[in-house]
């Protein structure tokens, strides 16, 4: 839903469900983000931050994290809205395909 009404902005974005890698594991996930140049939304902080870390000390990038907390920003179908307003705001002051690459946001 997200993922739509973003494009709906003009921007290219996909959900994981949309691709079918609901299941990869963490790293994988990011790798695939990674080969087609697309930030990852995700509020599993602690895992992803692990693996950012781990990939700049090995010299590997990423296309970028986004990062989302419960807490400041609850998922559910009523809170879209925000999420949609939050990333375009994000995306339109990051124009370009590469513009969050190895970089980490938080919404």
């Amino acid at each position: 839903m997200i993922a739509s009404r973003l494009r709906e902005r003009g921007h290219d974005a996909i959900a994981v469900l949309e691709r079918g890698w609901e299941a990869e594991e963490d790293e994988r996930l990011l790798e695939l983000c990674d080969r087609e140049q697309r930030a990852l939304l995700t509020n599993n902080v602690a895992d992803f931050t692990v693996v950012a870390r781990r990939w700049a000390a090995e010299g590997r990038r990423h296309s970028g994290l986004i990062f989302t907390s419960d807490r400041s920003m609850p998922r559910g179908r009523d809170t879209i809205g925000r999420f949609v307003e939050a990333l375009d705001a994000l995306l339109r002051s990051h124009p370009g395909s590469n513009a969050l690459d190895d970089r980490i946001h938080w919404l």
